[in-house]
Parts: structure tokens; sequence; C-alpha cells
């Protein structure tokens, strides 16, 4: 069995993502590879030896890294060219994201610029507004901030108190309230300010410079330091009309679709992170030595080698097939952007999976360095404060669960019977079956539940979960199918490997979380009992010995020094 031309599993199931075309890192040609060299050595030459003086708030040095940044070309990579940028879409914007992971606190700030605080511009702002900022932004002379959350409106970000009403001339807005947690607000020269209006929520351009406008002192945080974060004060602030940006009482459209792609990107961000650890604890596996062994020597070292890579392969393999999605639906149409809450569940699945990873990953880590990973002299300390953040930032995981949730629930989905041809392989039998269990749980949830969903958090996280391991195990195995029948790379290397590795710890997990849904709900008819005993009898050709096949992946790392999935 393999994929079709349109790139769907022949063993899917009815569709539960979008599945119009597929990309993955192997797509990417010799220009997007040029940019990724391009983007490693910066931050490697520029940004790490400047490190020490980001962390200790040298704005100075972040402006003239904004400014190298910009010659580049870097940060205009979602801006058409029309506004000085290059125009290259979701998939190159991820890569650049991803290699900037590499460099700390700045990548917060360099994601913060090139995603929430340009993209409002690129899609929402009028012709005079682009010409305006866009060319300043793309260029590094100015540097921009986002400015939604409020003491009292977090993860309730829409309920701002912050206000805005029109001058007795209608000639101005005047803008009174408090934006808290703004990430560049020390450097930034331009913000995007949500307000309540009696229109509505709208977002306007706040320029820095303004009279009413001041920032607080910089936040005293665990980690990622060297970003600049601190409250945005306005006090009659006046702006002219022409700040609006979008439409009056739209700002949540803007704000909701912007932070879609604010998750994606951060994604990225993590999965460069990610990268970097492995590669760190590679490093100092291969040099320190115990009980007369090399660490990596030791085969439960290993095994959190190869957990890290296999970590790192999902979210990896989730993250562009997303970008990819993105990239085809935004050229589809014009106004593709505010129907972008089509993919609202994909970027949140993507920011679940990666930050949750990055938090292992960096964890495991710090283990692997033992006494040493505690020191701050080591950069895997650093590593282990800064990604706290990511299970926040850009919505809480625990609302992009109920957002993934919500959006399956949505979803009109109908289980298509479908039978399975014998021939299929161990892979597509575990997402077969993953699918089975979920509409499984699914359905009775649905029965049982009616109208009291906020009262079913736990189900709702089960089950988003489970949509999250199943779009992971769909990416990798149509990732793998594809290299292999596209790129004609090998049957038994080390992407096989953590194919095998992730659709069946993936499919455990999904039956574990269909078996805790189920238990927890009121039955009628068919008792509890008999419906997960009923689940427990499908048997699967397994269990294989993954034990074995985490030491083949981890010596592939050991070997490369780093993460690797190439030649196979």
């Amino acid at each position: 069995m393999g994929i079709r031309e349109d790139n769907k599993c022949l063993v899917t199931g009815s569709c539960l993502f979008d599945n119009h075309s597929f990309f993955s890192p192997e797509d990417f040609e010799d220009e997007e590879e040029l940019i990724s060299r391009t983007t490693e050595q910066f931050v490697k030459n520029d940004i790490i030896p400047k490190l020490e003086s980001i962390e200790q708030h040298d704005y100075n040095v972040t402006r003239k890294l904004f400014a190298q940044v910009g010659e580049l070309g870097l940060l205009g990579v979602d801006v058409p060219e029309a506004y000085g940028g290059v125009s290259l879409g979701k998939k190159v914007s991820g890569l650049v994201a991803e290699k900037m992971g590499y460099g700390g606190s700045f990548s917060i700030s360099f994601n913060i610029h090139a995603g929430v605080g340009t993209l409002p511009y690129v899609y929402y702002g009028t012709e005079e507004q682009k010409q305006r900022i866009l060319p300043k932004l793309v260029s590094g002379e100015w540097i921009a901030g986002y400015a939604l959350t409020e003491p009292n409106a977090g993860s309730d970000a829409l309920q701002a108190r912050t206000t805005a009403y029109l001058n007795d001339a209608g000639t101005a807005w005047i803008l009174n309230g408090e934006k808290q947690w703004i990430t560049n607000a020390n450097i930034a020269d331009v913000f995007v300010v949500f307000a309540k209006t009696t229109h509505g929520m709208t977002a306007f351009i706040v320029e820095k410079g303004v009279s009413g406008v001041s920032i607080g002192p910089e936040e005293k945080k665990m980690g990622i330091k060297g970003s600049s974060t601190a409250t945005l004060l306005l006090e009659e602030v006046s702006i002219p009309v022409t700040n609006v940006l979008g439409e009056l009482g739209k700002g949540h459209r803007v704000a909701l679709n912007i932070l879609n792609l604010a998750r994606l990107k951060l994604a990225f961000g993590n999965i460069g992170t990610a990268k970097q650890a492995l590669q760190l604890s590679i490093c100092y596996g291969t040099t320190r030595q115990q009980f007369g062994k090399k660490l990596v020597e030791f085969t439960m070292i290993q095994e959190k080698i190869a957990n890290m890579a296999v970590a790192i392969y999902a979210s990896e393999s989730s993250a562009y097939r997303t970008a990819g999605l993105l990239d085809d639906f935004l050229h589809s149409k014009e106004d593709a952007i505010n129907e972008l809450s089509k993919y609202a569940m994909e970027c949140a699945i993507n920011k679940v999976l990666s930050s949750e990873a990055l938090a292992w990953i960096v964890d495991e880590a710090v283990q692997i360095h033992g006494g040493y990973g505690y020191m701050q002299e080591y950069e895997v300390e650093r590593l282990y404060r800064d990604a706290r953040i990511s299970r926040i930032f850009e919505g809480t995981n625990e609302i992009n669960r109920l957002t993934i949730a919500r959006a399956m629930l949505k979803k009109t989905v109908e289980n298509e019977e479908i039978e399975m041809d014998e021939n299929i392989s161990r892979n597509e039998q575990f997402l077969y079956y993953s699918k089975q269990l979920f509409y499984s749980a699914l359905e009775m949830f649905a029965k049982r539940i009616d109208h009291q969903l906020e009262q079913e958090q736990e189900c709702l996280r089960l089950l988003a979960d489970s949509i999250r391991d199943i779009y992971m195990m769909e990416s990798v195995l149509i990732r793998n199918q594809k290299g292999r029948e596209k790129y004609r790379e090998d049957k038994e290397g080390v992407k096989q490997l953590m194919t095998d590795v992730l659709c069946e710890e993936g499919y455990r997990q999904v039956e574990a979380a269909t078996i805790s849904i189920i238990s927890s709900l009121e039955s009628k008819g068919t008792s509890r009992r008999a419906i997960v005993d009923s689940i427990r009898s499908v048997t699967l050709s397994m269990y294989s010995n993954l034990i074995l096949s985490k030491r083949k992946i981890a010596n592939k790392m050991i070997n490369s020094g780093k993460y690797v999935v190439e030649g196979g």
C-alpha cells in the first residue's frame, strides 16, 4: 500500500484533516536550503556570541541585530515584494523560525516582530498603511509589537478593558488602557493595539512616540530574559482615524486569525530549540565518561536520545505539513485570511505538540548533563528556563486543547466503514484503528454530553490529545511513504524506524484516552465494561521491539552528532 497522487493515505478512514497536499522538509529546493543555511550562519556568527549582552537587555545590540537580519531579507519572508519583502510563504517562514530557534531570547523578539507584529499589516492594512509601515518593518528600521493581553484578560483576551472613542471632531481616536506582558515593548516603534469601541473590538496602529504612550519597567522573568517584556500604558493617546487596522468592530477577526499563524510560527521555533537541546546532549554525552564508558554508550541514555529525536520528527512532520496546507489555502482566494479559522485546529495541534515535546526534551537534556545541567555555565540550563513559556505563549495549552476539541466537534465527521486490506502495513493498521477508537469516543461523548461541554473539560482534553496523536501519526506515515516512493529513501532507514515508534506508541495513547473517555460517561444499554473489553480485544500485529528500534535511532543521531534524518 502507498499514497495516492493527492497524498492521502489509502487507509485513513474518513478524512479528519485536509490532505489536499502534503509538504515535508525534503521538498525544499536549493533556494530554500540557501535561506536555511544563511539563517543558521547568522545565528551562529552574529546572535550566539551576543547572547550575554542580549540577556542583559542591551537594546542597542538587539536593534543592530534587527537591522542585520533585515539586510539579509529574513524579516520579509511573509511580506509581498511590493513592500520590500520576498513573499515566500509559511513553509519558508517556518524554516527561518526553526533556525532562529537556536538564537535564545532573540528568536522570541524576531518571531513576534516577523509574525504578529508584521502580519496584521500584510493581511488587514490599507494600501497607505502598508506603504508607510511594512518597508520599515522589513528593513529592521522599525521593530514591531503586538498588544492584546491585559491584567484581567489573559486567556480570555477578547474581554479587554482598553477603550477607544472618537473625539468630538471625529478626526481622531482616543485610547486609554493597559496592555500587559508585551514582547518587544522597550524596543518596538509601533504596536498593533486592541481596544473596545462602540462598534466592538477594534485593532489600531499606535506608534511609540505618540503623546500618552509609555512603557513600564522590564518584567523579571524565569526565562527568555533577553526579550523585552513590559506593560504598554495608554493615557488619552490620540491617533488619526486612518490608524484603524482592518474594519471597525472586527478586531477579533484580526486577533484570532493572526494568533493562529503565531501558533504555527511558535511551533517552528520550538522545533529549532529542541534540535539544539538534542545536539548539546549528544555532544556532552560523547565527551563525558562514567564507569569507564562514554555516556552515550549506556543504553538508557541512548533511549533518551532516541525519544528526543522521535519527538522532534513528529513535531517537524506535523508543522511543515500544516505550513504547506496554509500556503495552498492562503493562495487559493483573495480573502482567505478571514477564513483561516478553518485551520485553527491544525495550528493549535502544532502549538501543543511542539511545546510539550520541547518541554520534555530540554528536561531530558538537563538530565543527561546531570549536575552540570543545573549550572548556568552550561547552555541547557538556559534552554530549560526559556522553554517553559512555550506552553503559555499564544494561548495556554489548555486553551489550545479546547480549541482543538471544539473545532472537531463542529465538524461533520462521518466514519466510513472501510474493509481493511489484510496486506496493509502495521503502521497503517495503527492509524486506522486509532481513528476507529476516536470515532467511538467522539460519538459516545456527543450523545451523552449534550450542551454541557464546559463541564467536561477533562474529556475534551482527552479528545484533543487523540486528535493530536492521529494528526501526528498521519503526518509521519504520509511523509515516510512519500519519501520512499518519491525520493527512493531507504525502506529500513531511520525515518521508517521513527515512524514505527510513533505509530505504535501513538495508537497506545489513543487507546488509553478512548478508554478513559468511555469509562467516564454514563452508559445506557451496552455497559462501559463491554465497550472497553471490545476495544482491548482488537488484535494488531504488535508489539514490536521498540527498544531495539530506539537503539538504532540513537546510534544514527550519535554518529551524526545532531538530529538528522537524511539518507533514510
